[in-house]
């Protein structure tokens, strides 16, 4: 079951199309990666997503039926990348508040912060106002304040910004115990490692328009452009072929490009052929890092033809 669906979201501002036809759908229970430079939409996207702001044209369905704000959005946990914190309230009763807003009664919003707030080890901010804290500080304390309720659908915009290693960590144990209770996860950031490791799908859009989407491995096997990764006992002298290109060599290993109408059993019969100790033979899947920067550029290119 998708517990989110866009069809054909158009957003228009004067002089952009922030959103431009964009349709897309996020399972239940995965945790799904929104990607793009700067200025591509995301945060006009998420922001439909959360209702403050609608559609010019499109639907939402939300647990397959049309969003419903009034009803939806305290299903919705969303943390974005600026902070949304009173920085002179002080951090206890600022969770205590924003708790109840999203309709938790006094007792259960007490319980779950003292809870929240001994697992991240911030019991001592409890009198402390955010203009005390840290960047990072304030990050752990939003994050705590986003997942209270025990939302349904939880929205995070570079959470892992400004923590360290540690409280990185610590906050994506966290999203992974969600995930596993159920909780559907919309992960945006910049950090193409951390989806790589982390998110099950992925959308990529940019100025407007959706680039590609669907798993983590199939946009990587997609993509892949018949490179691997050759390891010898001994590397064997350099020699000419039509199947493939060395493209490096390092150590006792060689990465070579196999040439179209070309096949990997081709390339291993070849250095069989020369008598090549073969040792390993695997294939190099591009990063996400990678496909993410050619299929910017691709569309930047694309757009200066249009303009021809």
């Amino acid at each position: 079951m998708n517990i989110l669906e866009l069809q054909n979201l158009k957003k228009y501002y004067a002089t952009q199309k922030a959103v431009d036809d964009i349709s897309f759908s996020i399972p239940q229970g995965s945790i799904f990666g929104l990607l793009g430079p700067n200025g591509a939409g995301k945060t006009t996207l998420l922001r439909m997503i959360t209702g403050i702001f609608y559609p010019d044209s499109g639907n939402i369905l939300f647990e397959g039926k049309k969003f419903d704000p009034v009803k939806d959005i305290p299903l919705i946990g969303y943390m974005p990348e600026e902070r949304g914190l009173y920085k002179k309230m002080k951090i206890g009763d600022q969770a205590l508040y924003l708790a109840m807003l999203k309709g938790m009664n006094r007792q259960d919003a007490m319980k779950k912060i003292k809870d929240w707030f001994v697992k991240f080890e911030m019991q001592s901010w409890w009198n402390k106002k955010v203009d005390d804290l840290s960047k990072g500080m304030s990050q752990k304390l939003q994050f705590v304040i986003t997942v209270l309720h025990e939302p349904r659908l939880l929205i995070l915009d570079e959470p892992f910004s400004g923590l360290d290693p540690v409280n990185s960590n610590l906050i994506k144990d966290e999203i992974y115990k969600l995930s596993q209770k159920g909780t559907t996860i919309i992960f945006s950031t910049h950090r193409m490692e951390q989806v790589e490791e982390i998110c099950d799908k992925i959308v990529l859009v940019n100025k407007g328009k959706k680039i590609l989407d669907g798993s983590v491995k199939q946009v990587k096997f997609d993509n892949k452009e018949n490179i691997f990764k050759v390891g010898f006992n001994e590397l064997p002298s350099r020699f000419e072929s039509n199947i493939f290109e060395i493209v490096s060599s390092k150590d006792n290993y060689l990465i070579v490009k196999i040439n179209e109408a070309y096949h990997p059993a081709d390339v291993l019969q070849q250095f069989l052929t020369n008598k090549a100790s073969i040792i390993s033979f695997n294939e190099i899947l591009p990063s996400l890092n990678d496909i993410f920067i050619k299929k910017v550029e691709d569309t930047k290119l694309a757009r200066q033809f249009e303009k021809v």
